[in-house]
């Protein structure tokens, strides 16, 4: 069971245990307002930072490697997904009897034993997004391609929520980390493979980023910033359990082709493939039926503050609006919208509750794309 505190004060109880800390984080540490807190603390550290923002596996293979020599008992990872997906695999790296081989292909498709209770790893997010400190899933890059990492021995032990980190964020990022959670929240909520815990936690994302995300953005408000974090961690907690769907299958290519951040990407596609769903019920994959997924359309329409699914739609279009989150300017359409639909894969459309083939998915990019 993952322990989850809040505040940066509880580092010194979470790392009670550890006498030499390998600390993870990215560029954005030095200018951290925790940075001292960290760097002060009564345990020896590591620190490994040579990874870019969209980690490759040479760039994870020179954390496994520092990481062994200098014999640490304890991971922290401070920074935004990246360092904290950085991490993990190191973690699954040094505990899998396979070592490096666990986290790329083939064996990143199968669950390689790893017992996670060998080695403690904390995770402080320093933005509110993904969620990732609350995952057993990490993303990294392989000979060009994203692998998805999945372990449950992965999952940080403890993970420390600290607002105050969020206040000096960029703007748009807040922006597009954001809505990468609200839209975890809704995709988690209506998958195939939601159960009534991930309900519980979807429900939860989705009200505290709706009632909060204007003070947030607008007025960089310390109280929003803490429910906005929290709200991302509620995402993180659903999507463990469920994994995402269309949105995010369909917004990969994005951010590689226009250089949009994730979480702009997957905005710009959830509302369109809603739409699409909403109307199109009678190719309802999940089990327990149509009627059964209209509830769930409704249930998140109300926890948006919405009477129907439609109105939700107009609710997120709306945000994005305010934001001035756009979507994307295409030069030569014909073109990227065949490499946006060959690029989707089809494994995360298993979990989309209606069905889309690759027809639909081409239309869909007609809308997305501009």
């Amino acid at each position: 069971m993952q322990i989850i505190y809040n505040g940066i004060k509880n580092l010194s109880k979470a790392l009670e245990n550890a006498t030499k800390v390998f600390l993870v984080c990215d560029s954005s540490f030095p200018y951290l307002n925790i940075k001292r807190d960290i760097e002060n603390l009564c345990v020896p550290h590591v620190m490994f930072s040579d990874f870019s923002p969209n980690p490759v596996y040479e760039d994870v293979c020179k954390g496994i490697d520092l990481f062994q020599i200098t014999k640490c008992d304890t991971l922290l990872a401070v920074g935004g997904g990246s360092a904290i997906d950085v991490a993990k695999c190191i973690k699954l790296a040094v505990l899998a009897k396979e070592g490096n081989d666990a986290i790329i292909p083939p064996l990143v498709n199968t669950r390689v034993e790893c017992d996670g209770s060998k080695l403690l790893f904390i995770a402080i997010p320093t933005t509110a997004g993904t969620g990732s400190e609350s995952t057993h899933n990490a993303v990294m890059y392989y000979e060009g391609a994203k692998q998805t990492v999945t372990n449950d021995g992965i999952l940080p032990d403890v993970a420390i929520l600290e607002p105050s980190v969020l206040k000096t964020l960029p703007l748009y990022q807040k922006k597009c980390t954001m809505m990468d959670a609200l839209c975890q929240g809704i995709e988690s909520w209506w998958s195939v493979n939601s159960t009534e815990e991930s309900y519980e936690y979807s429900c939860k994302a989705i009200e505290l980023i709706m009632a909060n995300w204007q003070k947030y953005i607008f007025e960089n408000d310390d109280e929003a910033a803490a429910n906005i974090m929290l709200g991302a961690n509620y995402g993180g907690r659903a999507i463990n359990i469920t994994a995402t769907t269309a949105a995010h299958a369909m917004s990969y290519k994005i951010t590689s082709l226009y250089g949009f951040p994730h979480g702009h990407a997957v905005a710009v596609c959830l509302p369109e493939i809603w739409e699409y769903m909403i109307g199109h019920m009678d190719k309802c994959l999940d089990k327990r039926g149509k009627d059964y997924l209209d509830g769930i359309f409704n249930n998140i329409a109300n926890t948006m503050g919405a009477k129907t699914p439609s109105e939700a739609i107009s609710v997120f279009r709306n945000m994005m609006h305010q934001m001035e989150l756009s979507n994307p300017v295409s030069k030569q359409l014909p073109s990227d919208i065949s490499l946006l639909t060959s690029s989707v894969n089809p494994v995360r459309l298993n979990n989309n509750p209606i069905r889309l083939d690759t027809g639909t998915i081409q239309s869909l990019y007609n809308i997305i794309v501009k």
